[in-house]
């Protein structure tokens, strides 16, 4: 199966809450239920230790705010990436979030995660 061949609507059925929990999760640096989600060559290429340290130093980490806004997607290969524009609380700075879905094992996993 390829994800590409799924009309938006449905992308979005797994990118919104996914998305949701990676800003909740992130938020609360609970890096366990952050990375859940993951795909196994992201996990494996998520260096664990600088994450940690994400979590534990990053005010931009911790202050995502939970009215993201969906802004598109583009499809190529086997994975869509859906872009979100973030707010971030305490600055109100605004931020591009990327997440990179795709199938692995038939179940939608992330295979990126970004914030610009």
């Amino acid at each position: 199966m390829n994800i590409i061949e799924k009309t938006d609507e449905e992308i979005l059925e797994h990118a919104n809450p996914m998305w949701a929990d990676l800003v909740k999760y992130s938020n609360e640096g609970n890096y366990g239920a952050f990375t859940r989600n993951f795909s196994s060559s992201f996990m494996q290429g998520a260096n664990e230790v600088e994450m940690g340290k994400q979590f534990a130093r990053s005010d931009l980490a911790k202050n995502l705010s939970e009215d993201y806004s969906y802004l598109g997607m583009i499809r190529r290969g086997e994975y869509v990436t859906v872009l979100y524009k973030v707010i971030n609380k305490k600055t109100k700075a605004e931020w591009l979030g990327r997440l990179v879905l795709g199938y692995e094992k038939e179940k939608v996993r992330i295979f990126g995660a970004t914030l610009f």
